[in-house]
């Protein structure tokens, strides 16, 4: 998102009728298991491929319906996964980040939701039934949390992909901020983290 701002919620919410507000959640949940035994899984993070070919999170646009940002959030959540997302609901004090879109006059709202792996395990397996499967989602993806020997195969492999507007940046900021992957990860990676 070239010259687009990460602005504080106040600032995004004081905005005029004509900017658009979209919503959008990093679902996650602990996973104490190891790959092949020995590479730990330490968390499950999902992120979908979007009906442009492009990695994204789950959400989207709040509509003048909803009472509030998570409202459409959770509105759009039930749409995009399916019924499993009604034994949570993403709150305020989930809330992340915002980021504008000057040019297309979109905020992008951006939320972290904790949930247990049964919680998890449940989107996963109801999603295909979900209104939007198959048209705006095309399916879920976990997100590799760890690098493995070669340097490239997980998580930098992963990071290749074409992502939405701000999910790439979005995603390294909650991985580090929710302390998501090993200390040191991010910067073994070498990947900037844009503030």
């Amino acid at each position: 998102m070239a010259g687009d701002r990460q602005v504080e919620l106040s600032e995004a919410l004081a905005l005029g009728p004509g900017w658009r507000h979209a919503c959008h959640a990093l679902l996650y949940a602990p996973d104490p298991r190891k790959l092949f035994g020995r590479i730990p899984l330490r968390f499950a993070v999902l992120m979908q491929m979007r009906f442009d070919g492009r990695l994204g999170f789950p959400g989207g646009f709040v509509d003048r319906q909803d009472s509030s940002l998570e409202d459409g959030l959770n509105r759009e959540l039930r749409e995009e996964l399916g019924d499993a997302v009604s034994a949570f609901r993403v709150e305020r004090s989930d809330y992340r980040s915002s980021h504008l879109a000057t040019r297309q006059r979109v905020v992008a709202h951006f939320y972290a939701k904790r949930l247990t792996p049964e919680q998890l395990q449940a989107v996963e397996a109801r999603a295909p039934q979900a209104k939007d499967h198959g048209l705006e989602v095309l399916g879920l993806v976990r997100v590799p949390l760890y690098v493995l020997r070669d340097g490239v195969g997980g998580l930098p492999a992963f990071l290749e992909n074409s992502f939405i507007g701000a999910a790439r940046e979005q995603l390294l900021e909650a991985l580090q901020g929710l302390e998501l992957l090993d200390p040191g990860t991010i910067a073994n990676l070498k990947i900037p983290v844009s503030k």
